[in-house]
């Protein structure tokens, strides 16, 4: 394993590779150098290369008493507006790289995660929160708005949930935070890594090359309007329904035997 890390671990179990924000002295917040070291740990993931050629899925984690703090203000105390924007163009990045890889990427969230940890939550694939988390984009309680979190929060919890969020900077608890989908499900907290396992185990059978299409069309057609989200879909499902897996698949089924799905994401054997 790569150990070049400073602010983050990445550990590989069978099929499964694992993110982890390992600053909790910092409260794990995204400094522009932690947030360049997870863009990198997912980027090098979700190209398969060694030692993640076989990972089909990816946790996100944390250490400490806080999931995340969000930015680290000192990369933006005194600083110009080059050099703010440097920040968060690291951080959409980021977010982006999260959303872009093939692997379906879960956050196992145990504590507070606030502004850019909120909108880190609320960027991957699926979520499940121990019952002690809490959730929040505080800016409204200070000088500097949560513009950049709102955009991947109000994406999963509305604009009505989010602007009380952000406005308020109020925290939410787990349970509201699952009731308002931000996370999928929220569970005690002594059965935060089963329940976990349990997701991501769930959401990576089947076929790899199936379901790196399956995440890679989802977020192209989310916001577009429903016409032309139609005709994306039929688009990118015409060419999957003759791809190897496609055809394994269907003929199982019409054989009555189990697949063998040989296809890895990008169409790799």
């Amino acid at each position: 394993m790569d150990h070049r890390y400073s602010a983050i671990t990445v550990s590989v179990d069978g099929r499964f590779a694992t993110v982890t924000l390992a600053r909790p002295e910092k409260r794990n917040s995204l400094s522009v150098d932690t947030m360049l070291e997870v863009t990198d740990a997912f980027r090098r993931i979700g190209s398969l290369e060694s030692p993640f050629e076989d990972v089909d899925g990816v946790i996100l984690a944390a250490e400490g008493p806080v999931f995340s703090a969000g930015h680290n203000f000192a990369d933006m105390a005194g600083a110009d507006v080059d050099a703010t924007h440097h920040v968060f163009e690291v951080c959409t990045e980021m977010m982006e790289v999260i959303q872009a890889i093939p692997q379906p990427v879960i956050a196992r969230v145990h504590a507070l995660a606030t502004a850019a940890g909120c909108q880190l939550i609320a960027t991957c694939d699926l979520a499940v929160a121990a019952e002690s988390a809490s959730f929040a984009i505080p800016g409204g309680k200070g000088g500097l708005f949560c513009h950049t979190p709102l955009v991947a929060v109000a994406r999963n919890v509305g604009r009505k949930r989010a602007l009380e969020m952000a406005m308020t900077g109020d925290p939410i608890d787990a349970r509201t935070a699952a009731d308002w989908g931000l996370v999928n499900r929220v569970v005690p907290d002594g059965q935060l890594d089963e329940a976990v396992l349990d997701l991501i185990t769930r959401a990576t059978r089947g076929s790899a090359d199936s379901k790196a299409r399956g995440k890679q069309a989802f977020y192209a057609q989310i916001d577009l309007p429903q016409d032309e989200a139609y005709q994306y879909a039929v688009d990118v499902m015409a060419e999957a329904a003759v791809s190897p897996d496609a055809q394994e698949g269907m003929d199982a089924f019409l054989n009555k035997r189990h697949p063998n799905f040989t296809q890895r994401p990008g169409g790799a054997s």
